[in-house]
């Protein structure tokens, strides 16, 4: 995931020309190098092609508007993009929009389950039950979660980000999880 000394060079360059030159062909660039990732990233919290695409776009959108206030000596321009992307999933798992959709959209999608919670969590229901508790919870426990679940990112880096200690990151991922596992469990006794 990490990028090469080289294409960390060309991003500060870029980085260094949108703030202050509001360049395009750097903006376009930096927007290039980690549009896949981003998409992928949401892509996995919403297994909805195009609103994976909308809420990517306004992620880049929101990156291109705040890229101003980036710190690099804070953060790494990676770990930024995601933070921004996280915030923009809650904001939208908290709408009234996504109230309203679930409520009115039925899940015509359903693969057989596994074991492994982690495999179970491809089917399309089991994510959208999986987004539906955590969006339940605090941003602090919902950024926790998503960035370790989706985003793959270390508990230390996470705590990095959050600014909180590693311990504190790992024993809210785990309350988490227990709380998501035994969520399911009734639903899928109720059914």
């Amino acid at each position: 995931m990490g990028k090469e000394s080289g294409e960390m060079s060309n991003e500060a360059s870029w980085i260094k020309k949108v703030k202050q030159h509001s360049n395009r062909d750097a903006a376009d660039a930096l927007v290039s190098s980690y549009y896949k990732e981003i998409y992928g990233y949401v892509y996995k919290q919403t297994m909805n092609k195009e609103l994976a695409m909308d809420l990517t776009q306004e992620i880049f959108i929101r990156m291109l508007q705040s890229i101003t206030h980036f710190d690099e000596s804070r953060a790494s321009f990676r770990t930024w993009l995601y933070k921004i992307a996280t915030n923009r999933l809650i904001d939208y798992y908290r709408s009234k929009y996504y109230k309203y959709n679930r409520l009115t959209t039925p899940i015509v999608e359903e693969l057989p389950g596994a074991e492994d919670f982690t495999v179970t969590v491809q089917n399309k229901q089991d994510v959208e039950q999986i987004i539906a508790i955590v969006s339940t919870l605090d941003i602090a426990a919902q950024q926790i979660f998503r960035l370790k679940f989706f985003a793959e990112y270390t508990f230390m880096e996470i705590a990095a980000l959050l600014e909180l200690s590693e311990s504190t990151v790992k024993s809210k991922y785990y309350a988490m999880i227990r709380k998501i596992k035994r969520s399911m469990e009734v639903t899928s006794n109720e059914v």
